[in-house]
């Protein structure tokens, strides 16, 4: 994979995460399609992807300018 296209997949990514922490999409999306059981444990499952998506980015950044 080229470094800026990595560069690309994981900013979007991270945003994606980013998203669905901090914002009430995910818990909407997750009540529409009968899934709201799964509610309580998206801190579990978030935090630890948002935290590997931002690390992930800085690596692909550096990557990138070097």
């Amino acid at each position: 994979m080229k470094l800026k296209a990595a560069l690309i997949a994981s900013l979007t990514g991270t945003v994606i995460i980013a998203l669905c922490y901090f914002t009430p999409v995910l818990v909407i999306g997750l009540g529409v399609i009968g899934l709201s059981a799964w509610i309580g444990y998206l801190d579990y499952v978030l935090l630890p992807t948002l935290g590997a998506m931002v690390g992930l980015t800085i690596v692909s950044y550096w990557r990138y300018r070097h």
